[in-house]
């Protein structure tokens, strides 16, 4: 009688845990799958231009306040680009125009064809390599992107006041951004004009 009440048993046992294994992997997959279709949440976008604040090498930050009633040139750099030469012109207009209010910021950023993989500090940086072969002294940000929800304050900002061929996205490295005395953004220039070509834009905001 106890082997064929034993005999009955099997079947509940070998149905019942199947049932739950599957609804355990049902409600795993359920879960797993909504983490990986869910939208990542972006940083907020700041207000104004003089609410943006950049990460610096070495931890340290440069907050846009420090420049009101100053000419402001952004521009998204890498160190092994067909432009990265431009920084020698980008030096040249600092050098010139800094001591009437201009100010110069270089953002660093990986993301396009891999063409800034320097970090940040010591004498392999991207800093210190673009004061040895440039002789660059304006500011230059710990390395960052520029697209995405990922992307630097400053320059969510900044492509939300202007875009270029209806599109907000950075397209390429070396995209520039002239910002007026009163943080207001002026113009957005592609990755192909020339810094030089700049200098009557930057000679008339400094006299505002």
């Amino acid at each position: 009688m106890r082997t064929i009440l034993f005999a009955a048993a099997l079947p509940t046992i070998s149905l019942l845990q199947p049932v739950r294994l599957v609804a355990a992997s049902a409600r795993f997959h359920q879960a797993h799958f909504a983490s990986m279709s869910a939208s990542p949440q972006s940083s907020p976008k700041p207000a104004s231009f003089y609410d943006c604040v950049v990460k610096m090498p070495g931890g340290k930050e440069l907050s846009m306040a420090d420049y009101r009633g100053k000419v402001v040139l952004v521009v998204n750099t890498a160190s092994a680009c067909g432009f990265t030469p431009q920084y020698t012109a980008l030096q040249h207009l600092y050098s010139k125009y800094k001591d009437q209010g201009l100010v110069i910021i270089g953002q660093p950023s990986n993301e396009f064809g891999g063409q800034n993989p320097e970090g940040d500090d010591g004498e392999k940086g991207t800093a210190a390599l673009c004061q040895r072969n440039y002789g660059v002294d304006f500011p230059i940000a710990a390395k960052g992107t520029v697209n995405g929800s990922g992307a630097v304050p400053l320059f969510a900002f900044l492509k939300s006041q202007k875009k270029s061929l209806a599109l907000e996205r950075i397209k390429w490295n070396f995209e520039k951004f002239l910002i007026r005395k009163d943080g207001e953004v002026a113009a957005r220039y592609t990755s192909i004009t020339k810094p030089e070509s700049l200098e009557p834009e930057i000679i008339k905001l400094l006299a505002e």
